[in-house]
Formats: structure tokens, C-alpha cells, sequence
């Protein structure tokens, strides 16, 4: 069998050391004017990885290949057919493995260090902000409707009233 290369795990989680590090969170700091800043991120990963080795005897087992071949159980007393046979002489180990990681990094502020000393500067996601301002303004819209909607069924519900009371005392009093 030819020699294939193996998985290595300590590959991936080089990779995955390589990638999740502090400077992923806190940036290289830089300065101008006196004034230091340091980037900081919000970072998450995820990973996993699998493998496994088999050593077996090769082939089909001759009952199941029997089976898949449209033999009924009352011909498993007969011996195996020459390709059969063959089959089952053949090399059924193996390995395999793989893996893999995913990450995450959002910028969240900055650390400001000046003569006044350290502050947090939370960065803006202005689209976060927009899509909050869409559920509100959905929401109050919605519940503006609602009202109105409510309001004209009392409204046509007390006309409605008025009418069938109109209706019987009229209709009392003939």
C-alpha cells in the first residue's frame, strides 16, 4: 500500500495558537502625539478535529456480500463464489483524520492612555445602531396601528349598539 501522510493535530493546533492570541484582542499600541492608544477586540473561536487508525481483514464478509449480491440464506451453505473469495483477500487498514477551526474577531474600543490618564473609547456599530432604530420605530408603528384598529371596532361596535337599541324601542313601542 502506498504510504499516505498522516493527519497531525499539533499542525491544526499550531494554527489555531498562531491565530488566537493576545494581539488578536489587544492590537499593536501606537502613538502620536503623546498620546497611546490600544486597540481591543472581542474574539471567538471554535475547533475541532478527529481521527482514527483500522487494520481488518479486506473485502466484503461473504454473508453480506451474498446479500448485496441477491443470495438468500439458504445458498450461504454453498462456497463463496471465486470473486468472493477474492475480495476477502485483500488490505483493509487505513487511517484518516481531519479538523478545523473558526474565529471571530470584532473591534470594541480603544484604551486612550494620555496625561489625564487611562479611558475607554467604545467603538460605534453603526449598523447595530440603524437595525435597533428599525425595531422601535416598527414596534411603535405597530402599536399605533393596534390602537386605531381598536378604537374604530369600539367605534363600530357602539354605532352598532346604538342602532339595534334604536331598533327594539321602536319596535316596542308599536
Amino acid at each position: 500500500m502506498a504510504d499516505v501522510p498522516r493527519f497531525d493535530p499539533a499542525t491544526l493546533t499550531g494554527a489555531v495558537s498562531d491565530t488566537v492570541t493576545v494581539r488578536r484582542v489587544f492590537g499593536d499600541a501606537y502613538e502620536r502625539g503623546g498620546v497611546t492608544v490600544i486597540p481591543v477586540a472581542r474574539l471567538w473561536a471554535a475547533t475541532g478535529l478527529g481521527l482514527g487508525d483500522g487494520e481488518g481483514e479486506g473485502g466484503v464478509p461473504f454473508t453480506l456480500g451474498s446479500r448485496l449480491r441477491g443470495r438468500s440464506d439458504a445458498d450461504l451453505d454453498e462456497a463463496p463464489p471465486s470473486d468472493a473469495s477474492a475480495a476477502q483477500q485483500g488490505y483493509g487498514g487505513g487511517h484518516g483524520g481531519g479538523g478545523g477551526y473558526g474565529a471571530y474577531v470584532k473591534a470594541v474600543g480603544v484604551y486612550v492612555v494620555d496625561d489625564a490618564g487611562v479611558h475607554w473609547k467604545p467603538s460605534i456599530d453603526v449598523n447595530r445602531v440603524i437595525l435597533g432604530g428599525q425595531a422601535v420605530a416598527a414596534t411603535a408603528i405597530s402599536a399605533f396601528a393596534a390602537a386605531l384598529a381598536v378604537k374604530a371596532l369600539a367605534g363600530a361596535v357602539a354605532s352598532a349598539a346604538g342602532t339595534i337599541a334604536n331598533a327594539v324601542s321602536n319596535w316596542a313601542s308599536d
